[in-house]
């Protein structure tokens, strides 16, 4: 059935099945991230001002022309997002409306059009009950979820495409970080400015921050801290992760300004710890003071919080040729309980206050 509303066509996807699942050639014991794909992907493509022929097609390649905008002129966004299988064998989704609105939020930003929930939350549904088996449940698994949108005009021009294409695929997925990480505050490099695209989930922003990742990880580190363009002296976010740190029994991360991503699960922390009474703090955070936390015995802990990593503890932080080493992350209290108490709530063996849980 087809029925028009507002700029798009929304659409039962239709379903075209693999002819061999290759379910059976996965080792879920030992899951990489992002380098095993499930069997299919929803596709839907944006033409003459809406939305259309949305399916569930195998996953595999897609026929592009080279001269795409999106290849030329960076007009792509990508959203990440997780499903979970409990022991039950119950299938949920965590907070997927936020995901929803934060890839329209992107996608405005970058001049394209919105998609619509009948697609992207309607549609992902649909592509669970189709590949429910690639839902992996043992522990610290989980089906990572790529919700994706670039543009596709045939022309080289700087304009907003004409044309779109939307493609979610799913991966089933181990943990994203196994070690604790050693991280560098950038002093050379930023990856967002004011009134920037810091705050969308554009590729071009994960593109330019590679070299300085990759300069870094040549030095012994694993991530980086960003700080922020204007001072260089604020901290903002670290590669794929909002940031937390624990001082003096205060739980605090930096706000948002436009310049650093509006985290799930970032949010998701900050609501967990204020329902739990903690003391939480959302502010400005000076590299400084983090330096002067850690040298007067009060910076506790120090972690990051994403959809991929969910809770990350961080081992060291060195700033201006200085290494901080933390209290050892066996030794944490916060960290550890709230990976603890996100996991329950995802896997619906907590209560669920907020109502972040949707059952599959």
């Amino acid at each position: 059935m087809e029925y028009l509303c507002g700029n798009f066509i929304a659409l039962k996807p239709t379903i075209h099945p693999i002819d061999k699942s290759r379910l059976s050639t996965v080792d879920f014991n030992n899951l990489p991230f992002g380098k095993v794909f499930s069997d299919h992907m929803l596709v839907a493509d944006y033409e003459d001002g809406q939305w259309k022929t949305v399916r569930i097609v195998p996953y595999g390649p897609i026929e592009l022309m080279p001269a795409i905008s999106a290849l030329h002129y960076g007009q792509a966004i990508f959203e990440g997002m997780k499903a979970y299988k409990n022991a039950e064998g119950e299938i949920f989704l965590f907070r997927s409306q936020e995901n929803f609105k934060r890839y329209n939020l992107s996608s405005d930003r970058m001049c394209m059009p919105a998609i619509p929930k009948e697609i992207f939350i309607d549609g992902l549904k649909e592509l669970l009950k189709v590949d429910s088996d690639w839902i992996p449940n043992l522990e610290n698994t989980s089906l990572y979820i790529r919700p994706f949108g670039f543009a596709t005009d045939d022309y080289v021009g700087i304009r907003p495409s004409d044309s779109y294409k939307f493609i979610i695929f799913t991966c089933p997925v181990g943990p994203y970080y196994n070690q604790p990480l050693h991280v560098k505050m950038s002093e050379d490099f930023t990856r967002a400015f004011p009134n920037g695209t810091g705050e969308a989930k554009c590729a071009g922003n994960y593109a330019a921050a590679m070299l300085p990742q990759k300069l870094a990880k040549e030095q012994g580190f694993d991530q980086l801290i960003w700080l922020d363009g204007k001072t260089m002296s604020k901290i903002e976010e670290s590669g794929t992760m909002n940031l937390f740190f624990v001082i003096d029994g205060t739980l605090v991360t930096p706000q948002t300004t436009g310049t650093i991503l509006h985290g799930v699960t970032r949010d998701s922390v900050i609501q967990l710890a204020k329902h739990h009474g903690w003391k939480v703090e959302v502010r400005d955070i000076y590299a400084q003071e983090i330096v002067d936390a850690h040298f007067a015995g009060l910076l506790e802990e120090a972690f990051g919080a994403g959809t991929a990593a969910t809770i990350a503890p961080i081992q060291s932080i060195s700033y201006q040729g200085k290494r901080m080493e933390l209290p050892p992350v066996e030794e944490a209290k916060v960290a550890p309980l709230l990976y603890n108490m996100l996991n329950d709530l995802k896997l619906g063996h907590a209560p669920d206050p907020f109502g972040w849980l949707e059952k599959i």
